[in-house]
């Protein structure tokens, strides 16, 4: 039988107190990033504003991030995460029917602009058009998490083809990637434009492109 010392069992909460507060302080730091990052963009904010921010002294940052880049790296990381989690959830069968769930997600997207400032879309659409000319590990990163977005989307249309709320006319990687780019282009025009028309024609042309079955035009 195993027995633990007075010694080692404080020892181990020590350990463990330890590294509660690393995490926990490197999950503030790539928050509080986001979020400035988020309206700013990434090269117009330094490091000394998120640790200002953050209330973490400026030499504990590389002790969680080798530098600015690989902080950004981290913060594109825990986004798509986050992000995966969420489409995960509201693709999932028990939602309703794949056409009706995939709607919910770009209907997501309108309202999301509809209730945000001019300046502020996604992250993702915020750093793709900012980084991926200047840093090539984060712009691997967005790659990465845009493709699984893509993959979720694909698996949400093969799933409605397989049910029947969704006509089998249109390959489903195909059809997943050409929403997502089609997205992707209507949110930097509503940067742009300073309008939301943008998202409402993707809407639409969204709906005509989930063509349902009772839809004369769903032939292969």
């Amino acid at each position: 039988m195993l027995t633990l010392k007075l010694d080692d069992w404080s020892s181990s909460i020590q350990l463990m107190s330890r590294a509660n507060h690393t995490a926990d302080t490197r999950e503030h730091l790539l928050a509080t990033g986001e979020a400035i990052i988020q309206g700013k963009g990434f090269a117009a904010v330094g490091l000394a504003e998120i640790l200002s921010c953050a209330g973490v002294p400026k030499g504990s940052f590389y002790h969680y991030f080798p530098s600015k880049e690989g902080y950004g790296v981290e913060m594109l990381r825990r986004y798509f995460l986050n992000y995966d989690e969420k489409l995960v959830l509201l693709l999932r069968p028990e939602a309703g029917h794949a056409r009706d769930c995939l709607l919910a997600y770009f209907q997501g997207w309108v309202d999301h602009h509809q209730c945000s400032e001019h300046s502020h879309t996604c992250l993702a659409v915020k750093l793709a058009a900012e980084v991926s000319d200047l840093s090539e590990p984060m712009r691997e990163m967005l790659a990465e998490g845009m493709g699984r977005v893509i993959h979720r989307l694909a698996d949400a249309i093969r799933r409605g083809q397989q049910e029947g709320s969704l006509c089998t006319h249109l390959e489903p990687d195909e059809l997943a990637a050409s929403l997502y780019s089609l997205w992707v282009g209507s949110a930097l025009l509503y940067k742009v434009l300073r309008s939301q028309q943008p998202m409402l024609n993707a809407y639409k042309l969204t709906e005509t492109m989930l063509v349902q079955p009772a839809n004369a035009s769903c032939k292969r």
